[in-house]
Formats: structure tokens, sequence, C-alpha cells
């Protein structure tokens, strides 16, 4: 196995995420509107199962 200098693994890995685009932005959006429809969801239905007697 060929011992890698840290620098060199920074720098292809660096390399590396600049070809591969907006992928990761797009999933951390992706998942925050999901989790902000599910809460809303929750919030805005929750009231629907309290009884005002």
């Amino acid at each position: 196995m060929e011992h890698v200098p840290r620098t060199a693994w920074l720098t292809e890995a660096a390399r590396a995420a600049e070809q591969q685009g907006p992928g990761n932005l797009l999933r951390v959006v992706l998942v925050v509107m999901v989790l902000g429809s599910v809460l809303t969801a929750w919030f805005l239905l929750r009231g629907y199962g309290r009884k005002d007697d």
C-alpha cells in the first residue's frame, strides 16, 4: 500500500468536490424542505385533535 501525504490527499479531495457540482447543497435543501413540511403539517393538524368543549 502506497503512503499518500496528507496535503496531496486533501488537494485531491478538494478537486473532486469541485467537480461534483451542487449535489450536496441540493440534498441539504431537500432535507430541510421535507422536515419543514412535516413540522408545518404537524403544527397545523395538531389543533384538529383537540376538543373545545
